[in-house]
């Protein structure tokens, strides 16, 4: 009834979160969670938080890291808990977290001197001093102070030693200096031994590769390790180090690549690099795979990847497939080992993912990282020149799309509970969005997709009410922006319905039940009522009849025209008991 709400707070403050609610019975059971944690179980708020019975939940004071998610979680044991989420800023003077006692410089190399800094608002700036004067930075070409307030030396020598201290500022002030830091320029470590420029091995066989450094007078010896320069792991089952030398058994297709020997100590950190190539193998992927699009074609253009060994040539073939479709086509690029094919007879204004594989006498190589192309779009057919073959033939494309252009796709589609049901919501394209004459729901659960509206919405309604969700199911649903002749669909959302939603269903049919009997008890009262009075109007008509013949045959005369029939004796009868009844 009440949730948390995002507040902000100076470090010291007290801050609180409402999280009252309502139920029946009215046992409700509030839990606190902060980034997923129970708050009793976080260690850092274990002195300074409160939960009150009401729910609220006090911290107090808060510090700098009580920043993040606080979520309150409210249940009675009857259907799914009910949850709600608010935000905590703490603000605080920027402060130095960290002052090393001593820091290096690299000789006659690029060197930092770090603050460690931390600020809530974002650091604004930071004021240095060398040996107890202010440092003016902005005088000198070769110091810098970086965005996060360290110092840069773009060039280090000897007059940069010295007593350091650094005064980090935001919004909310400082909370102090640094401690002195004293700034040492020592020389890096150097290689002593370094790997050749390129190891060629076979499939299968061991590569030796060595490296190694020593230090500089006054610093520690440097530690050595050797890693792939794209980032990716070694294999141990396969490699050996020992000291600056590696060793990799049994090479295989993607040992293929650049390695680098890193040399480290406390002045700085050495890198050389070396490359092996791995003869005998298929193809490599091919890389830096780009693309040009027309309305029916998309010329690809890529770069071979490693062939295998000069004894191998590699030709290529092109993988592709409309978005969203499982199956891929395959077409041959010709002339063979061409690097740039073009691919016709494809349908405008639709995506399609594109990939590229090598082949050599070994088999098929690696396929290229996936890349995805949206053709144009076609406003005026009479302007759209197709491609030809080599008979000139017309490479028409398998689909031609209607004529016109089409909207955008629909934004920001969300699905979201209302107290009479589910409000799907939506934003108008970006795009064309005048070209929208209407639009339609899409929706799924496990089988295709069907449509949700039999009506089609208007263009400057953007919100459909949906009833008839079943609990416990998941829903996928689209938006389809149309145009006359032509559709752009939004983005797939998920929801799943909560489970409780069937007791409302089950409520409302016991609620319509005796509605429906009690009406049916008010009808046929009312259907008793009229039927009684339509017989009292009879008997009331059947007296005046007989009221009317009695008094004429006593005056001795008939109105013209009547017959001269006699009085029944049931009419006789019935006169005389009104008379004696009125009497």
């Amino acid at each position: 009834m009440v949730p948390p709400t995002n507040q902000s707070k100076l470090e010291g403050e007290k801050v609180q979160f409402s999280c009252e609610a309502k139920a029946l019975p009215g046992n409700v059971t509030v839990k606190w969670y902060r980034e997923g944690v129970p708050v009793k179980e976080v260690a850092a708020l274990e002195t300074r938080v409160t939960i009150r019975r009401d729910g609220t939940l006090i911290v107090n004071p808060v510090s700098a890291d009580d920043s993040g998610q606080y979520l309150c979680e409210v249940t009675n044991g009857i259907g799914e808990p009910q949850s709600a989420a608010a935000y905590l800023n703490v603000e605080y003077p920027a402060k130095v977290t960290f002052t090393p006692s001593v820091q290096f410089l690299p000789f006659r190399l690029a060197g930092v001197v770090q603050c460690y800094i931390k600020a809530n608002p974002p650091l604004q700036y930071v004021t240095w001093t060398k040996d107890k004067r202010l440092l003016e930075p902005y005088q000198t070409k070769e110091i810098v102070i970086m965005n996060n307030g360290s110092l840069l030396f773009t060039r280090v020598n000897q007059n940069h030693e010295g007593r350091y201290t650094c005064t980090p500022y935001n919004a909310q002030g400082t909370q102090g200096s640094s401690g002195p830091m004293e700034v040492l320029v020592r020389k890096p470590p150097v290689f002593t031994i370094e790997p050749d420029s390129l190891y060629q091995r076979k499939v299968g066989e061991t590569v030796e590769m060595h490296c190694d450094a020593q230090e500089t007078e006054g610093t520690q010896k440097p530690t050595i390790q050797w890693q792939r320069r794209d980032g990716s792991p070694l294999q141990r089952n396969r490699v050996r180090v020992s000291g600056g030398n590696i060793t990799i058994e049994g090479l295989r297709r993607t040992d293929f690549g650049f390695y680098q020997c890193v040399a480290s100590n406390e002045v700085a950190t050495i890198v050389t690099a070396t490359q092996l190539v791995v003869e005998g193998t298929q193809p490599h992927a091919p890389y830096n795979v780009s693309a040009n699009a027309s309305e029916t074609a998309v010329t690809l253009r890529w770069l071979p990847g490693y062939s295998g060994g000069p004894d191998y040539k590699q030709d290529y073939t092109i993988w592709y497939r409309e978005a969203g479709v499982s199956d891929w086509s395959t077409i041959p690029v010709t002339p063979p080992g061409s690097t740039q094919v073009t691919i016709n007879r494809l349908s405008s204004s639709t995506t399609y993912e594109f990939q590229v594989v090598g082949k050599n006498a070994l088999g098929d190589g690696m396929l290229s990282k996936v890349i995805t192309v949206r053709t144009l779009d076609i406003f005026d057919y009479s302007l759209v020149i197709f491609p030809t073959d080599s008979t000139g033939g017309t490479l028409y494309p398998p689909i031609l799309r209607p004529k016109g252009p089409k909207p955008g796709p629909p934004r920001n589609l969300t699905v979201t509970e209302i107290n009479n049901g589910f409000l799907i919501t939506w934003q108008a394209p970006l795009e064309r969005a005048h070209l929208v004459q209407y639009y339609t729901i899409k929706y799924k659960t496990d089988s295709g997709w069907k449509t949700l509206n039999k009506a089609s919405i208007r263009p400057e309604e953007t919100s459909y009410l949906v009833k008839n969700l079943v609990g416990g199911r998941t829903y996928y649903f689209r938006v389809l922006a149309n145009s006359l002749k032509s559709y752009e669909s939004s983005e797939e959302v998920k929801y799943p319905v909560p489970a409780r939603v069937k007791h409302k269903a089950i409520t409302a049919g016991v609620v319509g039940g005796i509605l429906f009997f009690i009406v049916a008890i008010i009808l046929s009262v009312c259907a008793v009522k009229i039927c009684n009075k339509r017989k009292r109007r009879k008997q009331e008509k059947a007296y005046n009849m007989v009221a009317c013949r009695v008094t004429d045959a006593r005056n001795g005369g008939q109105p013209p025209g009547a017959s001269q029939v006699p009085l029944k004796k049931n009419d006789t009868e019935t006169y005389r008991e009104f008379r004696h009844e009125s009497t």
